[in-house]
């Protein structure tokens, strides 16, 4: 797995770069957390990811962190 593969960024900052953003989580697959006062309130993540996700929990598996 690259070394890279998540980021955070604050609210502020994510309106001024969100196409930016979004061409990471979907071209790069990269996971980025969204935050606001320093707490991780959102995250974005790449399609695949997220209807893994979705799958698992629909199966009645745990996901995993």
């Amino acid at each position: 797995m690259p070394a890279n593969t998540s980021a955070e960024i604050g609210i502020r900052e994510l309106r001024a770069s969100l196409s930016d953003v979004l061409n990471d989580v979907s071209v790069r697959g990269r996971i980025t957390y969204v935050t606001s006062h320093g707490r991780r309130v959102a995250a974005l993540v790449p399609v695949p990811d997220a209807e893994a996700l979705e799958a698992k929990k629909e199966s009645g598996g745990e996901p995993s962190a």
